[in-house]
């Protein structure tokens, strides 16, 4: 009792614990078999009744005596994590700060090619998929343009009877004048011979010019009426390349097929996203070419961050990379983003630093635009070794000591003093005692060190209230 208490007591102090009443009441009763644990505690009573009825056969159990019972109840209240035994290069990994930022392409603003009232459909944060209406636009444009389009066509169409009337028209013409000229030929013939009218003569001249000049006036005509029909159609086919551009523009599909603008024109999403921002109150009054919303793709983005100049020699464009979760927080250790390293073109002068760049191949949940993480870059040269997280390391005084989880029973650890080697500040090398997929404790490595302190050669187990007991009962 006396030496269980010792130990609590300083594990408590060592944590930073108060020490509490159903605490003191659980070691008080850890000597009353028969009260110390209740029906939900998390202890295994089968198993103790099991061991009790063959005490004989418990002492010669050759299970190793620094194993400790940590079933789920425990792990939860400890807060327990592992992280697997991985190979690493740590002697040449360089490891430097950084946060994700989004590419530029991850943006697309959606602007309005008509000046009117505009009704916002979506709302800000809204995700939204290809073809969802984004908002719509009562422009007088729009409404005019099927119009306007109807008029030129029905222009167009007028013009050939036109056309084909003063043809008709200019051909009479032709015939006369060409009558005339003959008349006037004969005319002059005759005169020639000594005879004929003088009077006939020159009203036969008259006659033709006054034809010709008609003539003239018709052709005139004619070529007018062709460069208006030009021109109508010209109109046409402006007015509907606009209408087929705006249709196109609004990305809706079919939904402004046919000339028919009486509700309005309506713009849809090109690609899925989420409304980042809308640039105008619902029902404002909006200038041609205005920003009215926009959307960005929050995985559209790559994690940046600043090298020292002094390691320009030690990288390159296509090292391996990985980025990885800040230290410390609810993120999993090894839940690490792998890519290619791709060095900035130019460098800061003034900090003497570098923008490294990397584009993740595939995201991890937590990975979004101005998050910090720090991006771990694998140099040339070195050698993979097997390596745990720094921090699963804790010290028993002078003895650094990890917990592996044992593979044969998940809900037992076994302490193990660390033969640890080189460390980048993050990951140590460990030459022994592990293997590769091994999982060591990581969080309560802590608590499970005060409890087993000075006393690695003796068996214990957890409470479901974190208390701590040696051997079994």
């Amino acid at each position: 009792m006396n030496t269980t208490q010792s130990r609590l007591s300083k594990m408590l102090l060592a944590g930073g614990l108060a020490l509490s009443m159903p605490l003191a009441i659980a070691l008080t009763g850890c000597e009353k078999k028969e009260t110390a644990h209740g029906t939900d505690d998390g202890y295994d009573h089968v198993s103790e009744a099991a061991g009790a009825g063959g005490g004989a056969a418990k002492e010669g159990e050759s299970a190793p005596s620094n194993r400790v019972d940590i079933p789920a109840s425990v792990r939860q209240n400890l807060g327990i994590t592992f992280a697997k035994v991985e190979s690493r290069n740590v002697a040449q990994t360089l490891r430097v700060p950084g946060r994700f930022e989004l590419l530029p392409t991850a943006r697309r603003e959606y602007r309005t090619p008509l000046s009117g009232r505009v009704d916002i459909l979506v709302s800000q944060y809204q995700k939204v998929e290809p073809g969802t209406p984004l908002y719509r636009v009562d422009a007088a444009a729009w409404r005019d343009l099927p119009e306007q389009i109807a008029a030129t066509s029905a222009r167009v169409e007028s013009m050939a009877p036109l056309l084909a009337a003063q043809a008709d028209h200019e051909r009479s013409l032709a015939e006369r004048v060409a009558l005339w000229q003959e008349r006037l030929d004969q005319l002059d013939t005759l005169r020639n011979a000594g005879g004929g009218s003088a009077t006939q003569f020159t009203e036969a001249r008259a006659t033709l010019n006054s034809s010709q000049s008609e003539l003239s006036v018709a052709r005139g005509r004619s070529a007018e009426l062709a460069a208006q029909k030009k021109q109508a159609e010209a109109e046409l086919r402006s007015l509907t390349s606009r209408h087929e551009l705006l249709v196109r523009g609004a990305n809706c599909g079919n939904r402004h097929e046919g000339i028919d603008a009486g509700s309005g024109y309506t713009v849809c999403a090109v690609a899925e996203g989420v409304v980042e921002s809308v640039g105008i109150t619902p029902g404002g009054l909006a200038e041609e070419n205005g920003h009215i919303v926009t959307l960005v793709q929050p995985d559209q983005i790559r994690f940046r961050a600043r090298g020292l100049q002094s390691d320009l020699g030690r990288l390159r464009d296509g090292l391996p990379a990985r980025i990885a979760a800040p230290q410390g927080g609810s993120l999993p250790l090894q839940d690490a983003m792998n890519g290619e390293l791709r060095i900035g073109l130019s460098a800061d002068p003034d900090e003497r630093t570098v923008d490294l760049v990397v584009i993740p191949e595939a995201l991890a949940p937590w990975a979004r635009a101005g998050v910090s993480a720090h991006l771990e870059v694998t140099l040339a040269g070195g050698t993979e070794e097997l390596a745990i997280p720094q921090s699963a390391v804790v010290r028993d005084g002078a003895r650094a000591i990890i917990f592996r989880r044992d593979p044969a029973n998940p809900d037992k650890v076994i302490r193990i003093e660390a033969d640890l080697g080189l460390s980048d500040g993050r990951w140590v090398v460990i030459a022994s005692g592990v293997k590769e997929g091994d999982e060591i404790v990581l969080g309560g490595n802590f608590q499970l060190m005060l409890a087993t302190s000075g006393s690695a050669e003796k068996a214990g187990h957890f409470h479901s209230d974190g208390t701590f007991h040696e051997g079994s009962h």
